[in-house]
């Protein structure tokens, strides 16, 4: 026998070898995904690949035939199931053409004597799945091209704080929630010609020993007198010269933190000018004379902070030196770090009113969440919606000293209304979050939801509830939208829009709370656990990001058919109805998951053209419930640490209630023994959408993001290439009046500008941390910048930093 005979027969051993192993996994893992009541057909392909290797170990030509059958059989099954979809036929396709490639080559061909007729069969099968993924990549099923109208219906939005075009006074510009500028500088034919103005850096960095793993950078700057203020990590308060970057002073609360903190937050500041003849809460003239203009800053352990705009230094006239305890003051619970406020609060002419986000998921003797409201001069407490209450107005007493434990909290931006004064709060739920056996009917009466209240007395306007007997941390979670909204007669009518983690998006007459777009009841999942029960029926808002069709097989993905395989086996292995399948002990999917398709960053809205954009996640969350009894090794110790583990997925206690709860996202879970993390669900699973208003209808959908930093925080430290594959973003977006849209907080590490129209990128730069926040806009000068916080975010894996940085158009291009 020649050396050459030899050669080939060791590489057919070896190829029949590997066919042989991957055949063995799909015949294991096929009969396990049967009896999980999954798909025949990772064990047909693989007694099939079995075959194949048989005839191929033993130099027959009929394995090539045999392996052509199982990838023409491959082929029909993954385009009967996903179509030409790329990213749902590469997992299914790839082994398998590969394996037949190899087949094909001729030092494999040749010694199993087979000639040109015997190899066509397999040929056609190559070609043919090559085909499909090269005509695949062409198509996307998932994008919905469009565009959105340009025409201003409505030329002057109301304002009535009449906040100037090129400041930035609240965290979305104004406090209707719109993140929307009127400058036109920056447009849709110049930005791509956008250049970084300046760059400047907190120097505040998380450190290990103290900070919990959701250490995040979410903030959003303001802008007014030539000054960006802003929070860092540590809630440090920046004033900086928006012109230059420069630094002109820091107040530093000197934070309490502990790594049994849920949260390290900060996601903006607010402010308030003391208006000309000012009256307190009480209604008597303001005599104080300082911090003419204050900023008000929330810290993580439970404070709030005014802070003179001009010179950093505390007002001294508020609270205690400058300051007001939250979480001591009529609290029925005061350990550190279940109570941290995390948001930017309302503010009125008189009134500071202050959400707070209690710890998810520790037991049922928690902080209450209760809504208060205080003199924005002196601190006191003017009044308090406690949601869990019979009362909800009723005020702190020597027979009423605390507020309701547990009761249910908003913990992201309220909107506020100055001519209806409406203050409209999005309200999340009581934890813990998926059991609610405990729940009295007043502890479910409001959430999740949003409450529209009386901004001086805190009294009931309405209540809008999104989601009933929530057993899935489906919190109104983003800021609401305030927009008038033309009618056809060219009447306004002031409208409130709601994203939920649901992905529906809630729209009603602000006035009322009456629906505008109709949110019919749909039959829901029942088969809650023991001791709990199930909404019969849940709203789904006809104005929706949420995928029409439930999650099935098609849905299923991986890198390659194995792991593929072990998610649909996965898939098939945990309870899953639909929307609003209860918890269980089983483990159930829960998609949307826990980060919702809308979390706080909530819909940029252009109010003249009155058209929305926004920027739905798709991530799967799995639930499963953990019975707690003697020796059961998985529930947590309730003598162990109280102050919690941090952070919001893994095995969390619920103390008080008969089961823990271990959350986390639906992952693949080969990669993630590896420390990779890649989704179960086909991508995209972050797209950009843009909405028209006035129809209530999505016109254009895209996928956003790229593959790049998607293994950051892995145990690989791989770059993978920038391909366009739709990951998931955490913050918000900007629209502004020049046709653009801007978004920091995808995965990957870019600030992508969009053609508000179209959704098509127009330009990007790469930044150098991950930027979970929301971009803003001011000008100074004639000159227009754009800024965006890249401080990353812990619990999203993305590189942490402590940048702030502004980009502007070259002085030459400003003058055309």
């Amino acid at each position: 026998m020649s050396s050459t005979s030899r050669t080939g027969g060791i590489w057919v051993s070896l190829v029949a070898i590997l066919m042989a192993i991957v055949g063995l996994l799909l015949v294991a893992g096929g009969i396990y995904a049967i009896s999980e009541g999954g798909p025949f057909y990772y064990l047909i392909s693989g007694l099939g690949t079995l075959l194949s290797a048989f005839f191929v170990h033993k130099r027959k030509p009929i394995g090539l035939a045999v392996y052509a059958v199982v990838l023409l059989g491959t082929l029909i099954w993954a385009l009967c199931l996903v179509g030409l979809n790329l990213w749902s036929l590469v997992p299914r396709l790839d082994v398998v053409i590969v394996i037949g490639i190899v087949l094909l080559l001729p030092f494999i061909r040749r010694p199993l004597a087979a000639n040109r007729l015997a190899t066509i069969p397999l040929g056609i099968g190559v070609v043919l799945s090559a085909l499909a993924l090269v005509v695949s990549a062409f198509m996307d099923p998932y994008d919905i091209g469009g565009s959105l109208p340009t025409e201003q219906v409505n030329a002057s939005p109301a304002n009535p704080d009449n906040v100037p075009d090129g400041d930035w006074t609240s965290y979305a510009r104004t406090q209707d929630g719109n993140h929307w500028s009127p400058l036109t500088q920056v447009n849709s034919q110049n930005v791509n010609q956008l250049k970084v103005a300046w760059v400047m850096r907190t120097g505040d960095l998380p450190d290990k020993s103290r900070d919990p793993g959701e250490a995040t950078n979410e903030a959003t700057p303001l802008e007014f007198d030539n000054t960006l203020y802003f929070c860092s990590l540590h809630q440090k308060v920046f004033a900086v010269d928006a012109v230059t970057g420069k630094t002109k002073w820091v107040f530093d609360p000197k934070l309490n933190v502990n790594p049994g903190f849920q949260h390290l937050t900060c996601r903006g500041v607010s402010a308030h000018t003391k208006p000309e003849n000012a009256v307190d809460s009480s209604g008597q003239p303001v005599t104080t004379t300082d911090c003419t203009k204050r900023i008000i800053a929330m810290v993580n352990d439970g404070r709030m902070v005014e802070i003179d705009a001009q010179t950093g230094k505390v007002c001294q006239g508020f609270g205690d030196n400058g300051q007001v305890d939250l979480r001591f003051s009529h609290q029925p619970y005061t350990t550190a770090g279940e109570y941290a406020p995390t948001s930017p609060p309302v503010v009125t002419d008189k009134l500071i009113i202050v959400n707070s986000a209690v710890k998810d998921n520790g037991s049922v003797h928690q902080p209450s969440g209760a809504t208060r409201a205080y003199d924005v001069y002196t601190g006191k407490l003017v009044w308090v919606f406690d949601a869990a209450n019979p009362d909800p107005n009723e005020m702190p007493s020597e027979e009423h000293p605390h507020f309701h434990p547990n009761s249910p909290n908003s913990w992201s931006v309220s909107s506020y209304d100055k001519n209806l004064n409406m203050v409209y709060i999005p309200m999340g739920v009581g934890t813990p979050d998926q059991w609610g056996g405990y729940r009295d009917k007043d502890a479910e009466r409001y959430p999740p939801g949003v409450i529209a209240l009386n901004a001086d007395t805190g009294k009931l306007v309405w209540f809008y509830q999104t989601v009933h007997h929530d057993l899935w941390d489906m919190d109104a979670s983003a800021q609401p939208n305030l927009v008038d909204i033309t009618q056809k007669d060219g009447s306004l009518v002031p409208a409130i829009y709601i994203p939920t983690k649901s992905g529906d998006i809630f729209v009603l007459d602000r006035r009322t709370g009456k629906p505008i777009v109709p949110a019919p009841e749909v039959p829901a999942p029942g088969g809650a656990a023991t001791g709990d029960h199930t909404s019969p029926t849940q709203p789904h808002s006809e104005l929706s990001l949420r995928p029409k069709d439930p999650l099935s097989d098609r849905d299923i993905w991986g890198a390659t058919i194995l792991d593929q395989m072990v998610c649909s086996i996965y898939f098939h292995s945990l309870r899953y109805e639909g929307p609003y399948t209860p918890p269980s002990t089983q483990g159930t999917l829960v998609f949307p998951g826990d980060l919702g398709m809308f979390e706080w960053g909530g819909l940029a809205v252009d109010p003249r053209r009155q058209v929305a954009f926004s920027n739905p996640i798709s991530i799967p969350f799995v639930s499963t419930l953990v019975p707690r009894g003697p020796g059961n090794p998985r529930w947590p110790d309730p003598n162990g640490d109280k102050g919690g583990s941090g952070g919001e997925t893994g095995l969390q206690p619920n103390y008080g209630i008969p089961y823990a709860v271990n959350l986390h996202p639906f992952l693949d879970p080969l990669f993630a023994k590896f420390g990779l993390f890649v989704p179960c669900r086909t991508p995209p699973w972050g797209a950009v959408a843009g909405i028209d208003l006035r129809t209530n209808k999505v016109v254009w959908q895209h996928r956003n993001g790229t593959l790049r930093d998607s293994l950051h925080g892995s145990s690989l430290p791989i770059q993978l290439p920038p391909i366009k594959i739709g990951v998931p973003s955490l913050g918000g977006p900007l629209a502004t009046a020049g046709n653009v849209a801007f978004l920091t907080s995808s995965q990957d590490y870019y600030i992508r500008a969009y053609d508000l129209t179209t959704g098509h990128i127009i330009w990007k730069d790469r930044l150098p941390a991950g930027a979970q926040s929301a971009p803003m806009t001011y000008s100074i000068n004639g000159r227009q910048y754009i800024v965006t916080y890249a401080g990353g975010h812990g619990s999203f894996l993305s590189r942490m930093g402590d940048y702030l940085i502004a980009y502007a158009l070259p002085e030459q291009a400003e003058k055309k």
